[in-house]
């Protein structure tokens, strides 16, 4: 048996913690069963944003005559598109590779591993298969894989899901997608922009259900704008034949499930995206042996200081289902390597910010209006249009603001090009600042920025629950 101090499985954000460890002089075994550097940098976030972005480009482009500049696309090289992009993310895993396999502090274990009594684990599949492992920490940073529904015929289709479709070298020409989340937006538009007719199936009454419902309601509208948008249906059956992909799905509604009297709407396509969630790999880890409790969908419990429910065991990122965002492992990490090394404190999960970067992009931070049922607040919403900045590029788009009476923020929510970026004053002003209206009001802001509707949303005045506005 090999014994270490620290064990991290997996090598996304778990490898802060590792580093930690190791710079303190701790022996360090790294155990990972795919290519290194996480779900974020392989088959999430980093090719995914940096081919959106290829995306955006050609959307530019394509939008040149809005503005009376005489611009074509006289070709896109889709292949060398996907192929650079997956170059670039594949020579980043085989860089932390090299690095831990020369470092005298870490020691790594390529396979997939598996509990096999308290804080001992066995390295079952893979090019260490056979190792055993103790550790006195051992630190589960697993995360998650694609779930697929149960869907009659699902098994026997040749299906996608996000890991396979960022590799495609060829857009399909009609692309069904099932599932209604970040994922699905954020790839159907990828696909759509290069030419696939997209079809989107999602459950819930409008697409990105996560975030603010006004938002996901404008943001379903704008995208059944560009495709086939089915929301409020379900997925019941699918089939493969001619190499014709046939999708049917129900009425569904939240609480009540599948209509099963009522019509199928059929989506036809010649490949099929599954991005319907994910699922933490906390099976194939077999936590249970470790003593390691999870939750009814397999998240692992933790404690506010991120301890399992096994001594000696912690637990963050996607595999403990808090946030399943990178930058909220990342936090997540920082907080493991305070609370095992430096003053120990809960993790802070104040002004958590997601972003979709689909087009329209959409970000929020905070209360969505919701989940703001008995509670009394006030919203105010503010167009990019109603700017100079907004007007220039002839774009639409809202910034909706959320206060509590005595003006604290309680949420922000935007649609619109720099989303993602126009959230972060919201999320400095909820976390670093008096966390109040008065942060944005009286802040000078640059004129003419894009930054100027977000300010304007929170200047008021604001609509109370009665419909009367206060300034």
């Amino acid at each position: 048996m090999d014994e270490f101090d620290f064990l991290v499985v997996g090598s996304g954000s778990g490898l802060t913690v590792a580093n930690a460890a190791a710079n303190r002089g701790q022996s360090v075994a790294v155990v990972e069963k795919g290519r290194l550097g996480g779900t974020c940098l392989n088959r999430g976030c980093i090719p995914s944003k940096m081919l959106l972005y290829r995306a955006h480009v050609l959307e530019t482009v394509e939008r040149a005559g809005d503005f009376h500049v005489d611009a074509e696309v006289r070709g896109v090289d889709f292949e060398t598109i996907v192929r650079e992009v997956n170059d670039e993310v594949h020579g980043e895993a085989d860089g932390i590779r090299r690095g831990l396999r020369s470092s005298d502090r870490h020691r790594l274990y390529e396979g997939e591993a598996r509990f096999v009594g308290e804080r001992e684990l066995a390295v079952v599949d893979g090019p260490d298969e056979g190792a055993h492992l103790r550790a006195d920490t051992v630190l589960i940073a697993s995360g998650t894989r694609p779930a697929i529904p149960t869907v009659d015929g699902i098994e026997d289709v040749d299906y996608l899901t996000s890991t396979e479709a960022l590799q495609l070298t060829a857009p399909p020409d009609r692309l069904v997608v099932v599932g209604g989340g970040y994922i699905a937006a954020e790839l159907g538009h990828f696909f759509g922009t290069f030419g696939s007719d997209v079809t989107i199936v999602g459950r819930r009454p409008h697409l990105l259900p996560e975030a603010d419902r006004e938002v996901g309601e404008a943001f379903t509208e704008r995208y059944a704008d560009r495709f086939d948008v089915h929301a409020g249906h379900a997925a019941t059956a699918v089939s493969e034949a001619d190499g014709e992909v046939t999708v049917e799905a129900r009425p569904y509604e939240y609480g009540e499930g599948v209509d099963e009297t009522a019509d199928p709407v059929t989506a036809t396509g010649d490949a099929l995206l599954v991005a319907a969630g994910r699922r933490p790999n906390t099976d194939t880890l077999d936590v249970a042996a470790a003593g390691v409790e999870t939750d009814d969908e397999g998240f692992v419990e933790t404690d506010d200081h991120l301890r399992t429910t096994a001594d000696g065991v912690w637990a963050l990122g996607d595999v403990v289902g808090e946030y399943l965002l990178k930058h909220s492992a990342n936090h997540e990490a920082r907080a493991v390597v305070r609370n095992l090394f430096g003053d120990p404190a809960p993790v802070d999960y104040t002004a958590m910010p997601f972003a979709v970067f689909a087009s329209p992009e959409v970000a929020g931070v905070g209360a969505r209006e919701q989940d703001l049922d008995g509670r009394e607040y006030a919203t105010n919403t503010y167009r990019f249009e109603d700017t100079a900045r907004g007007n220039a590029m002839q774009t639409e788009g809202f910034v909706k603001a959320i206060v509590a009476p005595d003006g604290e923020i309680l949420g922000c929510h935007v649609l619109g090009p720099g989303a993602s970026t126009l959230i972060e004053e919201v999320v400095v002003a909820m976390k670093a600042g008096s966390g109040t209206v008065r942060d944005l009001r009286e802040s000078v802001h640059v004129h003419p920025a894009l930054s100027e509707v977000v300010q304007r949303a929170f200047a008021g005045p604001f609509a109370h629950g009665d419909g009367h506005r206060h300034a």
